[in-house]
């Protein structure tokens, strides 16, 4: 700050509604990793805390004069909430910030619940859809499983097909699908085309250097994971008509002609996103809770706190400041700018906190590099070059 740089306002603002799920997914950062704080959040956001939080947004949008901010309904699974909190939030938020900021809003939803009424709550608050799903039934089911076991495809896939058909299509934002390398990855993607979706999510599995990802190891030389995804690149990418865009593919494809990332997986764009949980605490990205306890948390309340205090911790000016705050290894990569050093939770180690590669590195310099050499050599052949 003492050198001029300033941090940027937020306009993603997540709001974890409800801090319980009706799934038991193996692969949950949530409940599965390192942070456990939601043992300790009450279940379903009280309609005080969502009060506050309105107007927290608010007054955060109109000081800043944004002209747009997005809100994300989140959890847990932000279904269970039901739907007269789902109906104050939105109506609650649209209502307080001034005229001149638009405000998008957004459910991502396991899609167990995903019936009719809320589809028909959805389409009269204009709330975009992202589904999670994993492919087909073995791949959805490896995971995404109830407490007793049961796998969850048939739900979420019936789900689909009521969102994906009739009156509901224009709500359908895309779908979230973490990785498995053990699932194949063209079937995978395949199974994920069958609903038509606008766009595709590939996450990576979250895991740092202290508590790797699965079949990551850190100091092999295997790329697994960019293995897995540079088949779905090359299907996508020679595919005659583009049925869906696939975010983290673009994303790579924008950094490396020039143009700034609009996510927080790769590149070195600010991140202006803030979480308030259950409880009304302000947060950092609740992936941090893969990284240790309590990572996210910034000892900032709703209650308390306007969301302006939250931008001048160290915490999230290290998400603003870029390359500033990658570690020397990073800076000295000839992808940096394209790679970002990863996902920022991806990054932690208990040595040397998230001054860090990203445990994903390796996977990462083989994908990236992979997508510029297919979009160089089509560049060269569209200037003639021989």
């Amino acid at each position: 700050m003492a050198a001029g740089w300033k941090p940027l306002p937020f306009q993603q603002f997540i709001l974890k509604i409800h801090s319980r799920c009706d799934l038991a997914c193996r692969h949950c950062y949530v409940y599965e990793m390192a942070d456990q704080s939601w043992r300790d959040q009450p279940r379903r956001m009280s309609d005080a805390i969502a009060d506050r939080a309105i107007q927290r947004i608010a007054e955060h949008a109109a000081g800043h004069d944004l002209p747009e901010i997005e809100v994300v309904l989140h959890g847990g699974e932000p279904l269970l909430a039901g739907p007269e909190l789902i109906s104050r939030l939105v109506r609650g938020v649209r209502g307080a910030v001034e005229t001149g900021t638009r405000v998008n809003v957004a459910v991502q939803t396991n899609g167990v619940r995903l019936g009719p009424a809320f589809l028909d709550l959805f389409a009269e608050l204009d709330v975009r859809v992202g589904v999670s799903l994993d492919g087909d039934a073995e791949g959805q089911d490896r995971h995404r499983r109830f407490a007793n076991g049961r796998g969850s495809h048939a739900l979420v896939s019936e789900s689909l097909h009521r969102l994906t058909s009739g009156p509901y299509h224009h709500l359908f934002s895309g779908i979230l699908c973490t990785v498995d390398v053990r699932n194949d990855p063209l079937r995978t993607y395949e199974a994920l085309l069958e609903y038509d979706p606008p766009a595709i999510d590939f996450l990576l599995p979250h895991g740092n250097w202290a508590t790797p990802p699965p079949f990551r190891d850190p100091g092999s030389p295997a790329t697994p994971y960019a293995d897995w995804l540079i088949p779905i690149f090359d299907r996508w990418y020679d595919s005659p008509v583009l049925h869906s865009e696939i975010r983290m593919f673009q994303e790579i494809m924008r950094l490396l002609m020039g143009s700034p990332s609009r996510a927080e997986t790769v590149g070195l764009s600010p991140v202006r996103m803030v979480v308030i949980e259950t409880d009304g605490a302000v947060e950092q990205s609740d992936i941090l809770k893969s990284a240790y306890h309590r990572a996210p948390s910034t000892n900032l309340h709703v209650l308390t706190d306007p969301l302006d205090r939250a931008l001048r911790l160290p915490s999230i000016a290290a998400r603003q400041i870029g390359e500033l705050a990658l570690s020397p290894e990073c800076r000295a990569c000839d992808l940096v700018s394209t790679c970002g050093g990863g996902l920022y939770a991806h990054r932690y180690s208990p040595a040397a906190g998230f001054a860090q590669p990203s445990v994903y590195c390796r996977d990462l310099y083989r994908l990236i590099h992979h997508i510029r050499a297919r979009c160089a050599h089509d560049l060269a052949r569209a200037r003639g070059a021989p």
